[in-house]
């Protein structure tokens, strides 16, 4: 008799553990999240000589977070022009890059990006062009996005296959740094 309480003890306990896993898309957005209303500093690693952002200040802020939107505003030099936007749905991850006037007005190249096709990893998740990219950007359409996350950087990459195009900016994330102002056409 006791076997039997001690056999349905573990096969409960199995059944609890089994049930509160979390798949790694889940903690890959649960560490971005913890990092919610922090700000970091950054460098850019490729391109080496980059005119847009070689030699400027690189920070992000992650600025707001909730279970479903992370929005980062992502800064270079003065230019506030840019936010990158994480949607959770369904354990995928929508990444989509929102541009901005000064005046808060979208830019005309606005709202492209990809989804991730499977959960990914913990510490990486990759975001292949989506079709709207595609149409928008036609030379984007084989892009890849990925961000890599874990305890000292976060890296965004993005690479253009079958070009020579290739970007990867690192953030410290060691160190947080003063939040900055809100960036261009943000409503709070």
């Amino acid at each position: 008799m006791n076997k039997i309480y001690v056999f349905i003890f573990l096969l409960c306990s199995c059944t609890i553990s089994f049930s509160q896993e979390v798949n790694e898309t889940q903690q890959f957005w649960n560490s971005l999240q913890a990092l919610c209303g922090k700000s970091f500093e950054g460098t850019l690693e490729l391109p080496i000589e980059d005119e847009k952002f070689g030699g400027k200040r690189l920070l992000m802020h992650v600025r707001y977070c909730s279970d479903t939107i992370i929005k980062i505003p992502f800064f270079v030099g003065e230019d506030k022009s840019r936010t990158w936007i994480l949607t959770y749905k369904s354990d995928r991850i929508t990444l989509k890059h929102d541009h901005r006037h000064k005046d808060g007005s979208e830019d005309k190249i606005t709202q492209y990006g990809g989804t991730t096709t499977n959960a990914g990893q913990k510490n990486i998740q990759i975001f292949p062009a989506d079709e709207e990219t595609k149409v928008m950007i036609p030379a984007a359409s084989t892009n890849v996005w990925w961000i890599t996350l874990d305890e000292n950087e976060f890296t965004y990459n993005l690479r253009r296959i079958g070009t020579s195009r290739v970007f990867r900016v690192v953030m410290d994330i060691t160190k947080p740094v003063n939040t900055p102002e809100a960036p261009w056409g943000w409503k709070e």
